[in-house]
């Protein structure tokens, strides 16, 4: 038992020790990035109004992205009317996303700069988080929205159907 208890301990403080190295290096190289808080995937995502993940408390919860409704389309069985809405939706969704996108990385580009220059003040850093905040914000929201809408255009057997093909179980339910 006690050789147990000795190896658990220096099986925790190993991982600590070693998790703590990672830690000291972990924004290593991201001092060259355009801007230092925003990743090229990152940018490139806003850039293409791409979801980014923003919208997985719908998406895990039975309200279908219009993106992933028009690749399933087919297996769906949408009617003509529902591929147009969908569409209709995703350019909407995507348009939004896109302007959004656009001043997330202007808001960022600006906090960065701020710092850059040596002229960061906790006033100037203040006013800059919050419009960032507020801008993923509204661009979560915008894709949310979305998901909202496509239970309007699908019945409930194809939300069902949804569920099942993108693997998240059978229960695709409305609420």
């Amino acid at each position: 038992m006690t050789r147990l208890l000795a190896f658990v301990l220096l099986v925790l403080t190993t991982g600590a020790a070693q998790g703590e190295a990672v830690e000291h290096g972990a924004y290593a190289g991201f001092h060259s990035r355009e801007i230092k808080a925003l990743s090229a995937s990152d940018m490139e995502g806003l850039r293409l109004g791409r979801g980014m993940a923003q919208a997985l408390p719908a998406e895990l919860n039975g309200y279908p992205g219009p993106m992933h409704v028009l690749e399933l389309a087919d297996a769906l069985n949408l009617t003509e009317e529902q591929r147009e809405r969908t569409e209709q939706a995703y350019a909407n969704m995507r348009a939004r996303s896109i302007e959004l996108g656009e001043q997330v990385i202007e808001s960022e580009r600006e906090l960065d700069r701020l710092f850059a220059e040596r002229h960061a003040t906790l006033e100037e850093v203040n006013r800059l988080t919050e419009q960032a905040a507020r801008l993923w914000g509204q661009l979560r929201a915008v894709h949310l929205e979305y998901h909202l809408h496509m239970l309007t255009v699908l019945d409930d057997e194809q939300v069902r159907r949804y569920s099942h093909l993108r693997s998240y179980g059978s229960d695709g339910h409305r609420h």
